[in-house]
């Protein structure tokens, strides 16, 4: 695990391994229990850090794009999770349900 990546925490709630669609027919997929990620303003822990999420959110997935390879809880990924314009978080701390791709490539 990357401490520059996320903070863990006692917390010990079960992932929610379905997403939610949203009215617009974007996705939002739970962060790993217990994990604070950073979000950043591009796909790898060289970009700035624009801020922190909080614990048990569920985040959007607007587009994916590979990136620096992060461990997580949820394996080693290159590809990071595009969740607002110009943010960012590895696909590595987000359950999506599947390694890969969920949301089209990043243009």
């Amino acid at each position: 695990m990357s401490t520059e990546e996320s903070v863990p925490a006692a917390s010990t709630a079960t992932a929610t391994t379905a997403a939610t669609a949203l009215s617009d027919g974007v996705s939002r997929y739970p962060v790993a229990p217990g994990y604070r990620v950073n979000v950043r303003s591009g796909p790898g822990t060289q970009y700035r850090l624009i801020k922190t999420l909080p614990y048990d959110v569920k985040v959007a997935i607007y587009c994916q794009k590979p990136g620096e390879s992060i461990s997580g809880p949820y394996g080693t990924s290159n590809l990071w999770d595009n969740i607002a314009d110009g943010q960012f978080v590895s696909d590595a701390y987000v359950n999506t349900g599947r390694d890969g791709y969920v949301a089209p490539r990043c243009s």
